[in-house]
């Protein structure tokens, strides 16, 4: 994990230096002005073939979040309210004005994730995802943050022989944990959202250069 989080880090530096160096309160300028406090992350719209990573992802949308200084609304608390209010389904509300769900939940935005690609390659030894994010004013029902990431975790194994490589990298596949990556791309899209209110950068990184609002990644996970 903590070589993966450090080629993530590496590219990101990366992504940093060949954008347009166009600062954060320009990008972001509408979640700059409306500063909000409270996020509702609902259940992501899944689009990909593998049923399980609506699951395997939903729970770990929080944390990034959190430590960028947001308060989030607890997932099992916040489904349930959305079963009592008939909205379970992200994907109906997608085109829908976000006022309701605000008034019913308390919050100032509403943050969507769209799972566009989940793959696990055995042969090729990797695991591929392709997320998603946009987060929705509730009191204007205006994007206020939005970047997708494509990450590919390629898990090789040298052991000395072709043969041995290949089946040692189908057990290594087979063995990685597919939540891993979604959490990776979890914390490197997250990351360049600006500081909220219960962080030290808030109102303090609007001179940042904003990364790429789409990013391809590929980590390399050795055995």
């Amino acid at each position: 994990m903590k070589k993966i989080l450090l080629i993530v880090a590496v590219a990101a530096i990366f992504s940093s230096c060949n954008s347009s160096f166009t600062p954060k309160s320009e990008t972001y300028s509408k979640l700059y002005e409306e500063k909000p406090l409270t996020i509702l992350a609902l259940p992501p719209i899944n689009r990909s073939t593998k049923v399980e990573a609506k699951e395997l992802f939903y729970s770990s949308l929080a944390v990034p979040l959190t430590q960028k200084g947001y308060y989030v609304m607890p997932s099992l608390l916040s489904m349930e309210i959305m079963k009592e209010e008939s909205v379970y389904d992200a994907e109906l509300l997608m085109n829908n004005s976000m006022k309701r769900v605000g008034e019913a939940f308390g919050v100032d935005a509403v943050l969507f994730t769209i799972i566009h690609d989940w793959r696990k390659t055995t042969i090729a030894s990797q695991i591929t995802v392709s997320i998603e994010y946009i987060l929705k004013s509730t009191k204007t029902d205006e994007v206020l943050f939005n970047r997708k990431g494509n990450i590919t975790l390629v898990s090789s194994v040298n052991s000395g022989s072709a043969i041995g490589n290949l089946v040692g990298s189908m057990l290594a596949t087979a063995l990685t944990k597919e939540i891993t990556v979604g959490r990776t791309c979890n914390y490197y899209t997250i990351s360049d959202m600006p500081a909220g209110k219960y962080e030290a950068n808030f109102e303090k990184d609007g001179t940042t250069p904003s990364q790429s609002k789409e990013f391809t990644v590929r980590l390399q996970n050795g055995y």
